[in-house]
């Protein structure tokens, strides 16, 4: 019996010892992987001014009746993204970030993570999945830092994980969506004589995908003309905030002659990322993303850029 509680108390002082050593150091404890055996890359190095030194770990929210199955994740201080390459033999070199939602308050990182990267990988394509830091921290700028960081080191390490680097996008879920749609906006080219060599890249998205996406504010008077063709779909009336802000997005990149395709269902609702909803017509969006991006990537597409 003694030795069971020792057993069952080792995880939790394991955890301690982490979060004082990390403490001490004055950086964020290493996040831990969403699945197990995955490979987690934290996107700022160590000592960075981007983050604050806290003691608080990053804590999960398990899928009831899914033992191991992460579905949220909240305390996020030191952003990351887990590595979900496609196999070698199918790899396409087509690389997606992934920005799930979850109102910038936790991350919603199981239906709008975990789950899409598996879908994709059976394509062939590279899933990132992105832990942005979220409230109390700024969307507009906390958050965006860690996504443009994100873009920049997946290209910057493009060869090592098999991508091509212009090939490389965002999917963002509902708040997500919001780090996708400020991405599109808000990018630049890279410093390029920067010590770092990730700061050497463009955080400029290749392509990004809004779904259900939404904001509180977001100025989208002002589209670069270099600006990523973007996917868009949410459910309509019934999910109405979301499908309003879609369709202004869509119209900001429509009239700034940038490359764009639009699908509002009749209903639907809020979220729920790649499942397939009943056998309604929007649990199969993502299979008009997939005619999206191929048409995108076919040599001579007038949505190449």
């Amino acid at each position: 019996m003694l030795r069971q509680r020792r057993s069952a108390l080792l995880p939790a002082l394991l955890l301690a010892a982490v979060t004082a050593s990390a403490a001490q150091s004055g950086s964020p404890p290493a996040p831990r992987p969403l699945v197990a055996g995955a490979t987690v890359v934290t996107l700022w190095p160590a000592g960075s001014p981007r983050l604050k030194a806290t003691g608080e770990p990053e804590a999960f929210t398990m899928t009831a009746g899914q033992p191991g199955r992460v579905q949220k994740v909240v305390n996020i201080h030191n952003p990351s993204i887990e590595l979900h390459l496609a196999p070698a033999a199918t790899a396409s070199g087509t690389a997606i970030i992934l920005a799930a939602g979850g109102g910038n308050t936790e991350l919603n990182v199981g239906t709008e993570g975990t789950d899409v990267a598996a879908w994709l990988n059976g394509l062939g394509i590279s899933a990132f999945i992105l832990r942005y830091r979220l409230q109390p921290y700024d969307s507009a700028t906390d958050a965006l830092a860690d996504t443009s960081r994100s873009v920049r080191l997946v290209r910057a390490r493009a060869k090592e994980w098999r991508v091509d680097p212009n090939r490389i996008g965002i999917m963002g879920f509902s708040a997500g969506g919001e780090q996708a749609a400020r991405a599109a906006l808000t990018f630049d080219a890279g410093t390029p004589k920067a010590a770092d060599i990730v700061d050497r890249q463009s955080s400029r998205p290749d392509f990004v995908a809004l779904v259900y996406a939404g904001w509180a504010r977001l100025d989208l008077g002002r589209v670069p003309k270099n600006a990523p063709p973007a996917f868009l779909t949410s459910a309509g009336i019934d999910d109405a905030f979301h499908a309003r802000q879609t369709v202004d997005f869509y119209n900001a990149w429509f009239n700034a002659g940038v490359p764009v395709e639009l699908h509002i269902y009749g209903h639907g609702g809020h979220a729920n990322g790649i499942k397939p909803r009943g056998g309604i017509p929007f649990g199969t969006w993502h299979l008009r993303f997939v005619d999206w991006l191929t048409d995108l990537q076919t040599p001579g597409s007038a949505g190449r850029q």
